[in-house]
């Protein structure tokens, strides 16, 4: 008999025996509340599949754009012919990546579905953070963020934490509500990979490598979200919380 069988007949009015009703219902809460809401509970408007669509477009685009900056940085360090195509070495194929990243960063952050609107609220707050932070890059690079990231001490690198947590948010968000397990190591990866980046800890090409195992693991976790079904974002909408 399995614990749900005992729960079935718990339910049904007959008669377990009281540990094996607790030890049913303490497994049954394990493996049922990290998960998120799957069951379709009213159909969709417009506004609910335009926003989803919006949400996951970010995620998507975030993986590309993580992906390219990879494979950007994996191939200087492979070769430096690859310095000398003038978008690369100018930096700005770099600033162009970091300003698409935030766009992308940005649509998840703003069209996210959660049940606690504080933490939505919360996770705004840490994306405007991470926007001031962008400012700053662009005051101390002279109008070159980028420039910021390959001197010989990258801090630079330290003011991509925020916009970092915020994608750590999101995958940590999808890991909780839907085992996206990923999720979680992605949620603490990023920001201590800047950070130790940042401090000087990582020369270009352990950087290179880090940044590229970070993409894929993006890539593999971008997929199996992005392809669930519509619903599984929206959830119950009668248990959000303002």
């Amino acid at each position: 008999m399995t614990c749900l069988d005992i729960i079935a007949l718990t339910s049904e009015g007959l008669q377990v025996p009281f540990i094996l009703r607790a030890i049913a219902q303490s497994v049954k809460e394990v493996v049922y509340l990290p998960m998120g809401d799957t069951a379709s509970f009213q159909p969709l408007t417009r506004e609910d599949r335009i926003t989803v669509i919006l949400y996951r477009t970010g995620i998507v685009l975030s993986s590309v754009f993580m992906t390219i900056a990879a494979v950007l940085a994996f191939m200087s360090v492979r070769s430096s012919d690859v310095l000398d195509v003038q978008i690369i070495f100018s930096g700005l194929a770099a600033n162009i990546l970091i300003l698409l990243m935030y766009f992308s960063v940005g649509l998840s952050v703003f069209f996210i579905h959660l049940y606690i609107g504080k933490f939505h609220r919360l996770l705004k707050n840490i994306y405007y953070v991470s926007v001031a932070c962008l400012a700053l890059l662009f005051l101390m690079g002279k109008g070159s963020p980028a420039s910021t990231f390959f001197s010989g001490m990258p801090v630079g690198t330290l003011l991509l934490i925020p916009l970092s947590c915020c994608l750590g948010f999101i995958t940590a968000k999808e890991a909780f509500c839907f085992r996206l397990l990923e999720g979680y190591l992605l949620g603490m990866i990023m920001p201590a990979y800047l950070f130790v980046y940042g401090i000087g800890f990582l020369d270009k090409k352990q950087a290179a490598y880090g940044l590229a195992a970070i993409s894929a693991m993006f890539f593999v976790f971008m997929l199996r979200k992005a392809f669930m079904p519509l619903h599984y974002d929206i959830g119950d909408k009668s248990a959000y919380q303002a």
